[in-house]
């Protein structure tokens, strides 16, 4: 399968609340926006995208209106512990505050208005442990560090 695009929809009850948390905490713009769906870009990068929907829309199949439950999403930042003081400051919750892991992660963990947990990323060298297990086309620091 050949893809042009991927990115995640998070299905919730609260579309423009969840939208504009994206808007004022992540940097994000929306590309198109209704009161059912909200599909926001990145202002840095428009190839990272996500998107926001009404669970209870007719385009949801019946059986699956429900808001989304244990997502975690993932953004890897240059300066995690930059990012983790602004979010801070502008009072978001911390379900995990700031840490490094010896498999090559110094983040955190936060929450949307919807529920998605959002784990902030800076990629770090990986302890002994761990370096083996990253091939040699990993993106980022940990996948090509040397230890």
């Amino acid at each position: 399968m050949k893809t042009s695009s991927y990115y995640p929809v998070i299905a919730c009850e609260n579309v423009a609340e969840t939208a504009a948390f994206y808007r004022t905490h992540f940097g994000f713009d929306a590309v198109f926006e209704s009161d059912w769906y909200v599909h926001l870009q990145s202002a840095s990068d428009p190839a990272v995208n996500l998107a926001v929907l009404d669970c209870r829309h007719e385009t949801v199949p019946e059986g699956y209106r429900k808001p989304v439950q244990g997502l975690l999403i993932n953004f890897e930042v240059d300066d995690v512990d930059a990012e983790y003081a602004r979010l801070m400051n502008a009072g978001l919750p911390m379900l995990q505050e700031v840490r490094s892991e010896a498999f090559g992660q110094r983040h955190f963990i936060t929450l949307d208005p919807a529920g998605v947990m959002i784990d902030v990323i800076t990629v770090i060298p990986p302890g002994a442990e761990f370096a083996a297990g990253y091939s040699a086309n990993a993106s980022g620091q940990a996948g090509n560090a040397s230890v």
